[in-house]
C-alpha cells in the first residue's frame, strides 16, 4: 500500500499549540491513517476493495473486540515542551520512543511552569494524590504565585552561579525545581496513544496532563478520524460491568427488549 497523507493531518504538521504558560505540543511526523489500520487488518486484500462505510464498520469491530495490532502499524512522532513533574507522569507510559533533552550537555533555559491562580486548588481529603473543587482565595492564590516565582527565580539564579564557576552541568542542574520546562521527541504507536489519551483525559488526572491530552487528542483525530470515533465510543466514554454486574443483568434484563449490540454481547443474548 503506498504511503497515506491525510489532509487535515497535512495541515497540522510542525504547528506550535500552546499548552499551560509556555508550553506546547507539535506534531513533527505521522505514519498511516484510517486507511493503513483497514488495509493491516485485511491483509490479503489491496487498497479501495472496501467503501467507506465499510471501513468504518470495520475499525468499529475491530475497537469494540480489541482487536488492536492493526492500530499499531499507525504512528505518531510529537515534539512536546511541558514541565518536568508532567513529564515524570507522562513517562510511566513506557510504550513510546522518547528522546529528552539533557541537563549533562545543555544549559537548561529559565523556563518554569507558573500555574494561573485560578486553577489553585485545596488538597482533596478523598484523593490523596489530587486536588478537591474547592479552590484557594484570591488572596492566597495570588502570594501563592509570587512565591513560586521567586523561589524558581532564586533557583535559576543559582544555577548561573555554579555554571560560571564551572561546576559540571550535569552537577549544577540539580537544584533546579520540577516546575522547570523540559522538551522531547515522543514517538509512539495508535493503539498505545489510546491508552495515554484515555487516562490521561480522565478528570481524575493531574488538570496540567488533561491539557497537554486534549491537544494530542484533536492531533490524533486529524490523522485517523474513523479510528479516534471508534476509540470515543468503545474506549474513552465506554462503562465496564463486573462480573456481579453482568450476572444481575442477564438475570433481571428482559431478553425481547432492543439491547445495544455491545449489551446483547456481554449478556449472550441472540
Amino acid at each position: 500500500m503506498p504511503h497515506v497523507h491525510t489532509p487535515e493531518a497535512e495541515a497540522l504538521l510542525d504547528q506550535e499549540f500552546k499548552v499551560l504558560d509556555k508550553g506546547f505540543v507539535r506534531l513533527v511526523d505521522y505514519m498511516g491513517s484510517d486507511e493503513r489500520i483497514v488495509a493491516a487488518a485485511r491483509v490479503s486484500y489491496g487498497q479501495g476493495t472496501k467503501t467507506v462505510r465499510e471501513n468504518e464498520v470495520l475499525i468499529n469491530y475491530l475497537m469494540r473486540h480489541d482487536h488492536t495490532s492493526p492500530l499499531e502499524q499507525v504512528v505518531l512522532t510529537f515534539h512536546v515542551k511541558l514541565p518536568i513533574f508532567v513529564a515524570r507522569q507522562w513517562i510511566r507510559h513506557r510504550t513510546a520512543r522518547v528522546n529528552e533533552i539533557s541537563g549533562r550537555y545543555s544549559v537548561m533555559k529559565d523556563d518554569f511552569y507558573l500555574p494561573a491562580e485560578e486553577t489553585l486548588r485545596t488538597q482533596s481529603t478523598i484523593n490523596k494524590q489530587g486536588r478537591a473543587e474547592e479552590p484557594v482565595s484570591p488572596e492566597a492564590a495570588r502570594r501563592i504565585v509570587k512565591e513560586l516565582e521567586a523561589g524558581q527565580g532564586e533557583a535559576y539564579a543559582r544555577y548561573q552561579t555554579m555554571l560560571g564557576e564551572d561546576l559540571a552541568r550535569e552537577i549544577a542542574r540539580v537544584g533546579l525545581p520540577l516546575s522547570l520546562y523540559t522538551e522531547w521527541y515522543w514517538q509512539i504507536d495508535l493503539h498505545n496513544l489510546f491508552h495515554f489519551l484515555k487516562l490521561r483525559l480522565d478528570a481524575h488526572a493531574q488538570w496540567e496532563i488533561q491539557q497537554y491530552a486534549r491537544v494530542m487528542a484533536q492531533i490524533t483525530r486529524a490523522v485517523a478520524p474513523m479510528a479516534y470515533a471508534a476509540f470515543e465510543r468503545y474506549q474513552l466514554r465506554e462503562v465496564k460491568f463486573s462480573q456481579e454486574t453482568v450476572e444481575w443483568l442477564r438475570e433481571n434484563v428482559p431478553r425481547d427488549r432492543d439491547l445495544p449490540l455491545e449489551l446483547r454481547e456481554r449478556l449472550d443474548v441472540k
